[in-house]
């Protein structure tokens, strides 16, 4: 039975354990990743909007500031991947425009704004007739929207594909095999057995396996992180040069009460999404979820029906009680998270590395992030 040892074991690469495992090797830690595929997870399906401002929903106001200080974090991050990596990773200013297509859509979209405004975010209120002019294929049945030009966009695949190679070049050390289940020794997380038998010794763990994360053998039940996955179905469409540009940002609404964005890529790409289902494990692509993507984005725009569809695929995201992450002690010494983070993953991320980094470092879950210790979570009079 192999056997190595590490100051830091992270347990999922995904774009979240990633980062982690990036930003603790930045700061002097010897750090190892257990994954079966290093850059997948939920992201691959993800649409990478960096939509703090648009995605805002009644209750989620503490969410909210983590979103925005890790949205603010974004342009340096993407920056610091490139220079690290000579990968870019597809991050885009183009701002997000959200449209209404009926009056009850119109009164729905009119109290997001005030929300928004009452949280001191920019947003601007068009009528129908802004919202033609500034992207042209919408439907003309559109009645209202609001221009964010904050909320942006970044390609999730590009990413974790940076995220992999800055770990690489910062000595990090990939075992690709699932953890089965985490070693504890005399009450302390001390590293985990592999799913091929090899043992990781660590001196802290830290639990970034998405949906996946409650599911760890060997972490004692009070701290097992209440983590579900709710399933996303998206369709990649391409955009021929004969129909570019076709969107000029991204747009998304709300159609018969489901959410739908389009969000095009500078390479002609045109992401379609996304589906929200409590399925569990289940990530078959389904008819009639396709259907369902189309015939809204139909709806919202009529001439994506011309476009080739390229790729039809479904993921799960981490959700969480909250829908917001657990970041920080777990309640047992050694076992970290950094997991939950909902429909949040993508924007999260440059905020969940720094945020890691710290706890790794100095045992402290900084200021910004205290609202999502997992203790939020724990049974009462569990310390």
């Amino acid at each position: 039975m192999s056997r190595s040892t590490s100051d830091v074991l992270v347990v999922g690469g995904g774009i979240i354990g990633l980062v982690t495992a990036w930003r603790a090797a930045q700061r002097g830690l010897r750090v190892a990743v257990a994954d079966p595929e290093p850059g997948g997870g939920a992201a691959r399906v993800a649409a990478g909007m960096l939509a703090a401002v648009t995605e805002l929903h009644y209750g989620e106001e503490t969410l909210l500031g983590l979103n925005l200080a890790s949205a603010a974090r974004y342009p340096d991050f993407a920056a610091e991947l490139r220079e690290a990596t000579g990968l870019d990773v597809g991050f885009r200013t183009s701002g997000t425009l959200a449209v209404a297509l009926d009056a009850d859509d119109r009164a729905h979209l009119r109290e997001l704004h005030a929300l928004q405004l009452r949280c001191g975010l920019a947003s601007e209120w068009l009528t129908g007739r802004e919202c033609r002019r500034l992207e042209p294929m919408l439907a003309p049945g559109v009645r209202g929207g609001l221009r964010v030009d904050g909320d942006h966009q970044v390609d999730p695949r590009r990413l974790a594909a940076a995220l992999v190679a800055a770990c690489e070049r910062s000595g990090v050390v990939f075992h690709r095999a699932r953890a089965d289940r985490l070693a504890v020794v005399r009450g302390r997380a001390t590293g985990a057995v592999l799913e091929d038998g090899a043992e990781i010794a660590a001196g802290q763990v830290v639990l970034a396996a998405g949906s996946l994360s409650g599911r760890l053998g060997g972490v004692p039940e009070e701290v097992l992180p209440p983590v579900r996955p709710v399933k996303g179905q998206v369709v990649r469409l391409s955009v021929p040069g004969a129909y570019a540009p076709f969107l000029s940002r991204s747009v998304r609404a709300v159609v018969r009460g489901g959410h739908v964005y389009l969000v095009p890529r500078e390479n002609g790409e045109l992401v379609v999404g996304a589906t929200s289902e409590e399925m569990g494990w289940d990530t078959t692509v389904t008819a009639g979820g396709v259907y369902e993507l189309l015939r809204d984005a139909h709806e919202l725009v009529p001439g994506i029906t011309e476009l080739p569809l390229t790729e039809t695929c479904a993921g799960l995201r981490p959700g969480s009680p909250d829908n917001a992450p657990l970041l920080g002690p777990s309640g047992l010494p050694g076992l970290h998270m950094a997991t939950g983070h909902y429909r949040n993953g993508v924007l999260l991320t440059p905020v969940t590395g720094d945020v890691m980094a710290d706890v790794l470092t100095t045992g402290e879950l900084p200021e910004v992030a205290r609202a999502f210790t997992p203790a939020r979570f724990r049974p009462v009079g569990v310390s």
